[in-house]
């Protein structure tokens, strides 16, 4: 096979902020399966430092400059993969940020820094990214979006007293997750007519920087989800919100 045609036929999958926690397990589990994956991280040094431990482990691993709030790392990326392989197959957008107390409810003190923040990264920037990626999305026979979001999105139980989230009110980050959700669901609507799929994922409460201490998740379990996205067959599920194999509501 020469290597224009291994450019072709090999599934690539871009995950952002994975040189550390989920994203870079969900890197590890896509790459164990062969497929090549992109670390997208902000920190370059970082993300080869990342790669190169998949790489131990057999894994065809590169790290992508990527942060994802500067549009000219966006279009770079974009141009890179482009050339470098001509297609993408998976897009996680995985990156994401909390900078609330967790629980609580924030509404009535967050300032407008901290809610313009955190919609900037966890929705804007994907959005800009997603769009960006989608020609090279469409030239797959299987392009997978996973938008990693959080059962804190979920608009049904935070109005439902009594659900696990009901007393959980991070305003900035839970409204930020609320819209990455509707975007799925938008997403998948105006793909529908391709074979692209688009899913929102929980990967529950992992322990991670994000997750804190008090999570009960391992990462390797918290990476799960994305994964199984990821790698849908064509007659897996679009438009929809999923924590491992179930449905979640919105």
């Amino acid at each position: 096979m020469s290597e224009a045609t291994a450019k072709k036929t090999a599934k690539v999958a871009l995950i952002t902020g994975a040189n550390k926690g989920i994203g870079f397990e969900t890197a590890r589990q896509l790459g164990v399966l062969g497929i090549t994956v992109l670390l997208g991280v902000r920190d370059l040094k970082r993300g080869e430092e990342a790669a190169a431990k998949l790489k131990e482990q057999g894994i065809d691993a590169r790290a992508v400059k990527l942060d994802v709030l500067d549009s000219n790392d966006v279009a770079a990326a974009a141009a890179a993969i482009q050339r470098d392989f001509g297609h993408l197959d998976i897009l996680v957008n995985n990156a994401g940020i909390a900078v609330e107390p967790m629980g609580g409810n924030s509404t009535l003190t967050i300032s407008d820094a901290t809610l313009r923040n955190t919609f900037q990264t966890n929705f804007f920037a994907v959005v800009e990214l997603t769009q960006a990626l989608l020609p090279l999305l469409k030239v797959s026979p299987a392009g997978r979006i996973v938008n990693v979001s959080s059962i804190l999105g979920s608009l049904k139980l935070h109005a439902t007293e009594g659900s696990p989230i009901y007393e959980a009110k991070m305003f900035a980050y839970d409204a930020s997750k609320t819209a990455l959700n509707a975007y799925t669901i938008h997403l998948a609507h105006a793909l529908r007519e391709t074979r692209i799929k688009v899913n929102s994922a929980h990967p529950g409460w992992v322990k991670t920087d994000l997750g804190g201490t008090g999570a009960i998740m391992e990462i390797v379990d918290g990476a799960k989800t994305s994964v199984r996205l990821a790698t849908l067959p064509d007659s897996g599920p679009t438009g929809g919100f999923f924590h491992l194999n179930d449905a979640l509501p919105w």
